[in-house]
């Protein structure tokens, strides 16, 4: 064989190593927001949260809103799918709201609120179907339930309702429950 050749045919195994390494390198990677979630879960079970509150305005529990909620911010930022029972689901996620205020932050002459802040915590479990937690974000201790909290302000002269103010409140809590659900970077 002449040199063309032999230096042809090493150049030509050298790319089909390196072609092999690379994939086999490559093999794992995840792309795209699936490698913010946990890559064992793919269904989550969301159970009616419960409240220890007993606000219901508008005829509607705060747990049942921010259920709601939950579920579409699940369905809207991650790659998990939502389903309807404990046993077709990979995780549960459980959650409870442990305080409900509202406190007046300004006050009128004549003792009229002008701004009310509306404050929720819950606390939330995410586990698997085992029941051992899945440590996923920043948990503070104890790592079994993490302390969510979200306020908003009601401010009657802008148009702003109590309910609106609620909704408000709710849909940034669900933001920050479904934000714990990413594995730390």
């Amino acid at each position: 064989m002449t040199a063309p050749a032999i230096s042809r045919r090493a150049a030509f195994g050298a790319v089909l190593v390196a072609a092999a390494c690379a994939a086999a390198g490559c093999a794992n990677y995840r792309f795209g927001n699936n490698t913010l979630y946990a890559p064992n879960v793919r269904t989550v079970y969301v159970p009616i949260i419960q409240c220890d509150s007993f606000r219901t305005t508008p005829a509607i529990d705060i747990g049942e809103r921010l259920t709601e909620a939950v579920c579409k911010e699940i369905e809207k930022r991650t790659p998990f799918k939502v389903v309807g029972s404990e046993g077709g689901a990979d995780s549960v996620l459980t959650g409870r709201i442990v305080a409900d205020t509202k406190r007046m932050v300004v006050e009128s002459p004549t003792d009229q609120s002008r701004m009310v802040e509306i404050n929720y915590q819950a606390l939330v479990t995410w586990a698997d179907r085992g029941g051992t937690v899945i440590a996923s974000g920043e948990v503070p201790l104890p790592a079994a339930t993490v302390d969510v909290g979200q306020a908003a302000a009601l401010v009657p002269e802008y148009g702003r309702s109590v309910v609106s103010t609620q909704q408000e409140a709710i849909v940034k809590m669900a933001q920050q429950i479904v934000g714990l659900m990413e594995e730390p970077w």
